[in-house]
């Protein structure tokens, strides 16, 4: 009895699959005009429902590869890709497109879509600036690969219409970036690896000249220089901070420490 059971329960199961298979394929069988997926997919993208699109998209690359209208679904399937948060997805997708058609009118869009899914940005660039976003813990690879997209993308099409909110989320990136080295020095500081916390300073000091970490990179360098008996090194870090950074709160710290080597 426990047999025909389970027997009765196997047979159901099978069946209610090849329903959902039949009812699956019936949406996107091979009789389906390629306007009528686009204009599903469209609809489904314009409605935010991110993995309905996709698989319309999907189907309608599989299909129509090479049809009218393969190359705006290519990069609309990118973009779904990237709001779904399947950057890795997105990140191909464009990279696909950008290969296959490298004269298309909006391929500034596509390098300007491959920083954003590279940045695995969801939200604006202000809403990250003033919640307190950050990032300077994570992996810096993304940021790094972001960076270069987004130069990529001013380099070869410097009049675009994302050209400037790239330069800016560039700005960004590069004080996260810098962020992140002055964090690891501290680290370093903080368990006496004095040479490892000096070259990321230096590092922060050399390229990225342009943000505010380069105060927190002269400090911290003052201070090393200072802890390990380099009177003359500390001064001319201590120099350089006073001329850009008159107002540093590392000032009075480094000159304590340099009265009491003395």
């Amino acid at each position: 009895m426990r047999a025909t059971s389970l027997l009765l329960i196997l047979s159901l199961s099978l069946i209610l699959s090849a329903c959902s298979w039949f009812k699956d394929n019936e949406k996107l069988d091979d009789t389906v005009p390629a306007q009528t997926l686009y204009s599903r997919a469209k609809k489904e993208l314009t409605s935010k429902n991110w993995e309905a699109a996709i698989k319309q998209y999907e189907a309608l690359l599989a299909r129509y590869p090479f049809g009218k209208y393969s190359q705006q679904a290519e990069i609309e399937l990118a973009y779904a890709y990237y709001k779904y948060n399947e950057p890795e997805s997105a990140i191909a997708a464009v990279e696909r497109f950008i290969h296959n058609y490298p004269t298309h009118p909006n391929l500034d869009y596509a390098y300007y879509l491959k920083g954003l899914a590279d940045f695995k940005d969801s939200n604006s660039l202000i809403d990250r600036i003033t919640g307190g976003y950050d990032f300077s813990d994570r992996d810096p690879k993304a940021a790094l690969q972001a960076y270069k997209d987004f130069s990529e993308l001013i380099e070869k099409f410097p009049e675009s219409k994302y050209s400037d909110d790239a330069r800016q989320r560039i700005r960004f990136i590069l004080e996260a970036l810098a962020l992140h080295e002055i964090k690891v020095a501290r680290h370093y500081l903080k368990i006496e690896a004095y040479v490892a916390a000096l070259n990321r300073t230096k590092y922060v000091i050399e390229n990225y000249q342009r943000t505010p970490s380069v105060e927190d990179a002269l400090g911290l360098q003052a201070t090393i220089y200072a802890t390990i008996g380099m009177p003359g090194l500390a001064n001319d870090s201590l120099r350089v901070l006073k001329i850009n950074f008159p107002e540093s709160r590392y000032i009075k710290r480094v000159e304590k420490a340099l009265a009491g080597e003395s």
